[in-house]
């Protein structure tokens, strides 16, 4: 930078320029340039490039080249050049000189931009989702373990939960905002983000932004990580814990005095609408509420159904996200958890929903999910009819049909048929 003494006798120069001569200063730090000399010219500001445009344009750059790459991989070279055009270009060429083959992969692009691998960072949202305390420190320790940066671990973090808080708000729409991402990543991140609701994505936010701020000074990267883990585990698994006994306290009250309590707060907090404003949004806001209701109508019906969550409802069928096939099959045969669910829907919105079952540790299945759907007019209480609809299935033996409706639905032959 120029001294004072240096601008001074540039100012002499600049109040009285040659005809032929025009002055452009380029600096990055224009609030060093002396007043007297920032009086007598024009500001242009030059600004960032979007990452749409950086990203089109490094397509084109690649392509003009003869190289390709993978799904995901320019999204990170735009990110990691903060949106200028000189960085892109050098990460670029880095990653195109250590790549074998004219097709940049992205597992070695991950490596050589020092990104969070998607193993890591999957581990640490599902340890999140499941509020599971051992299964968040292990990710730390491998994260440490692996030579990960603190700091740059953390900033992928938020830019993962900020993805996850654009598909859980926006569904399909969400891809318009995040380009370069490919169907496969897509999936994931919908399934993921159906596993929180919006309200702890925005406390997960706020506490790594927290930890991202505190890393920057701290003198033990994992503590903070550690930090973290417990900001968003402890208040998630307090909750949980004051909605799991609030049923059993119940119990000791008088019955009567049970129902002019329980009458309160459903008048307070049960979302009443109507049919027609019945969507998955609605679903998805006021899932807990649902689950908090059912948890006071049927203990053991909360139990099979509180780790589910909602992904999407069209004409009267609810889809579910459930941790596992065994939570589907319990979810089916607990003997009346689906119809309890049900009715709690139904006593809030006035709408019979079916279920569709989707299990979130097989997302690369193509099969279709099974819907569960009552019998309404020969529904009664001692007896649940439910049916599973599946896409039809070719195949060259009759008697496939009369196995599943036997072996799989428990079907029993009716009186007087052979």
């Amino acid at each position: 930078m120029v001294t004072t003494q240096g601008f001074n006798a540039l100012l002499k120069i600049v109040e009285e320029p040659p005809a032929h001569v025009k002055f452009i200063f380029a600096t990055t730090e224009p609030e060093k340039v002396i007043g007297t000399i920032r009086s007598r010219t024009h500001h242009y500001p030059f600004r960032l490039v979007p990452p749409a445009e950086l990203l089109t344009y490094l397509d084109s750059v690649l392509k003009s080249e003869g190289y390709s790459a993978e799904d995901g991989v320019l999204p990170m070279v735009v990110r990691a050049s903060g949106g200028s055009v000189r960085d892109a270009l050098s990460l670029l060429d880095q990653l195109i000189a250590g790549s074998d083959t004219k097709k940049i992969a992205y597992e070695r692009s991950i490596n050589l931009l020092g990104f969070t691998h998607d193993n890591l960072m999957a581990d640490v949202i599902e340890a999140f989702a499941e509020l599971d305390a051992a299964k968040a420190f292990t990710a730390v320790d491998k994260i440490i373990q692996s030579g990960q940066d603190a700091r740059r671990f953390l900033e992928d973090l938020l830019e993962r939960i900020r993805d996850l808080m654009l598909v859980h708000s926006l569904g399909q729409d969400a891809k318009a905002i995040l380009r370069g991402i490919g169907p496969e990543q897509f999936e994931q991140l919908t399934i993921q983000a159906a596993r929180f609701g919006l309200g702890s994505l925005t406390q997960t936010a706020e506490a790594t932004a927290k930890a991202l701020s505190d890393t920057s000074a701290a003198s033990n990267p994992r503590l903070q990580l550690e930090l973290l883990c417990a900001r968003v585990l402890a208040p998630a698994a307090k909750q949980n814990s004051k909605v799991a006994q609030e049923p059993v306290a119940e119990v000791s009250k008088p019955t009567v005095t049970a129902k002019k309590t329980e009458s309160k707060p459903v008048e307070k907090s049960e979302p009443v609408a109507s049919a027609k404003d019945v969507s998955a949004s609605f679903f998805k806001a006021n899932w807990q509420i649902i689950l908090d209701t059912l948890a006071k109508q049927s203990r053991s019906a909360w139990a099979v159904a509180f780790t589910s969550k909602v992904i999407d409802y069209n004409n009267e069928v609810l889809t579910l996200l459930f941790q596992s096939q065994k939570d589907v099959e319990a979810f089916r045969n607990s003997g009346g958890a689906a119809e309890v669910l049900r009715s709690v829907i139904r006593e809030m919105t006035g709408v019979s929903v079916k279920y569709r079952a989707k299990v979130a540790d097989a997302p690369s299945k193509v099969s279709p999910a099974p819907v569960i759907e009552s019998n309404q007019d020969d529904f009664s209480e001692e007896e649940e009819h439910e049916e599973l609809k599946t896409e039809p299935i070719e195949t060259s033996d009759p008697r496939t049909g009369e196995f599943i409706l036997r072996e799989v639905l428990g079907a029993k032959p009716i009186k007087g048929e052979k």
